[in-house]
This record gives C-alpha cells, structure tokens and sequence, in this order.
C-alpha cells in the first residue's frame, strides 16, 4: 500500500511541474504575442503614414 501512495505522490508531483511549466511557457507566449502585436499596430501607423504622403507626392506631379 505504502509503495502505491508513492508511487500516487511521485505521479502527482510530476504533475504539478509540468502543469508549472505550461503555466511560464503560457506566460511567455503571451508576452511574445503582446509584444508582436504591437509591433503589428507601429508598423501599420507607419504603413498609412508612408501611403498618406505617397499619395500626396502623386497628387503633386506635373500633369496632375
């Protein structure tokens, strides 16, 4: 009996870490994933704001 609580507690524990584990890898990809998307929205204000004046310079050539 004593040797199948063990081997229970030895299970358990086994558990608990990797359940710890998924939890920081959880945290960390969710730290990527803000960041990444942030980085997403700067270069989108960037994409409109290069559009913006590329239109402008096109609405500025001779002949327009």
């Amino acid at each position: 009996m004593d040797k199948e609580f063990k081997s229970l507690e030895n299970k358990i524990d086994q558990l608990i870490g990797l359940y710890q584990q998924a939890r920081e890898e959880n945290i960390r990809l969710h730290c990527l994933l803000e960041n990444a998307q942030e980085k997403n929205r700067q270069l989108a204000e960037r994409m409109q704001t290069v559009a913006e004046r590329l239109k402008i310079l096109l609405n500025n050539l001779p002949g327009n």
